[in-house]
């Protein structure tokens, strides 16, 4: 049996990520079929994006979080919910940052930059780190993870590969998501 330091899971980024992907069974063939996606995904990210915000903005609930100064913008800031429409700037700067992270996730080696980028991810969304006004309820990112998940799961599914090699793209970002998640989720017990 191993010994796990779990006060170190908590202080140790590195030795938490090492501990989650071993526990998962993230490995090189999960990277390899995540990096191997990109060229069927990368085109798709835009769609993807606008899908995620379609959804974001259905509810009061996640679409208010958008009407705060979001960190790292500097142009005009809505005046109200009710004014905050999918086409304006700010909006579209929220969009960048999605799609780009998306493409990281695709396309980026799986090492230290890269778990710090999906920590900050996490940290972002909470008055932590970035906006003060910026306090995204844990509740909310469970739902924009859920529903990030299934659609990722259905674009894969719906791009006509090898079913073996579907199966293991799906697999392979079902574990980045719970990764995602455990970075996200970390920053709300702090909080």
């Amino acid at each position: 049996m191993k010994q796990i330091d779990e006060a170190k899971l908590e202080s140790d980024l590195g030795y938490r990520f090492g501990y989650l992907t071993e526990f998962m069974g993230f490995n090189q063939d999960d990277i390899d079929a995540i990096h191997n996606s990109a060229e069927h995904l990368a085109p798709l990210v835009p769609g993807l994006v606008d899908a995620v915000y379609d959804k974001l903005f259905s509810f009061d609930a996640t679409k208010r979080h958008f009407v705060p100064k979001q960190s790292g913008y500097e142009g005009n800031v809505p005046e109200s919910l009710d004014s905050l429409k999918m086409d304006h700037e700010m909006i579209e700067f929220r969009k960048q940052h999605l799609g780009r992270y998306l493409e990281k996730l695709v396309t980026a080696p799986y090492d230290e930059t890269l778990v710090k980028y999906l920590d900050v991810v996490g940290k972002i969304h909470t008055p932590n780190f970035g906006s003060a006004e910026l306090n995204v309820p844990l509740v909310q990112m469970n739902a924009l993870m859920g529903f990030v998940s299934h659609a990722l799961i259905a674009t894969i599914q719906g791009l006509g590969l090898e079913r073996d090699v579907e199966v293991a793209t799906v697999q392979a970002f079902n574990k980045v998501l719970w990764l995602q998640n455990d970075l996200i989720t970390r920053h709300y017990q702090a909080s």
